[in-house]
């Protein structure tokens, strides 16, 4: 099924996605890489605050390539997920709504997904140069110094991703393989 979503994401919204739905998001969403994660929990150990407030958002996994003239950031394609996932639960347990990325998650981070009422997406690997001609607007906002893997606010219009693993523990990863093998 296609739909059409805002970021941030509800979980009202959250609970009508299946494994399999096409999405558009509009909205503003953030992206995070490996050094970003892993300097948000350090603030976390440290008591420190966040960049910005996790609840309800979508974090894209992503680093972008220098943005042409004329244009809010470069080709800005999915990095692969499970780099996060030694993060993720934490981060979904704080209330984060949704991550998009590329590629399979642990069991772990799965289970939290369910737990909270939670969404992983897929972007299209290989795709960036599309999917940059979704995000109108592209700014760091904390951690300046690790260059591309800088935590950015990006607003993106119809930016295409599919659900991977929705809040009841759907994963399309997993009934993708099982359709194919029973073709």
């Amino acid at each position: 099924m296609e739909k059409r979503i805002a970021a941030p994401i509800d979980k009202e919204t959250v609970r009508t996605l299946i494994a399999g739905d096409y999405v558009y998001i509009t909205g503003t969403i953030y992206t995070a890489r490996d050094a970003a994660h892993k300097r948000m929990k350090e603030a976390l150990d440290r008591s420190e605050s966040f960049p910005f407030d996790i609840r309800g958002q979508i974090i894209y996994y992503m680093g972008p390539s220098p943005a042409r003239e004329g244009h809010p950031i470069g080709s800005a394609g999915p990095t692969t997920a499970s780099r996060m996932d030694r993060y993720t639960p934490e981060l979904l347990d704080l209330g984060l709504g949704a991550m998009i990325g590329k590629g399979k998650r642990t069991k772990e981070v799965l289970d939290a997904v369910v737990r909270n009422q939670s969404v992983y997406f897929a972007a299209v690997g290989g795709a960036g140069a599309l999917l940059s001609k979704c995000i109108r607007s592209s700014e760091v906002i904390a951690y300046e110094d690790l260059g591309t893997e800088a935590i950015r606010k990006l607003y993106v219009e119809d930016f295409p991703v599919i659900v991977v693993a929705d809040c009841k523990g759907n994963n399309l990863y997993e009934t993708a393989i099982e359709k194919y093998r029973n073709a």
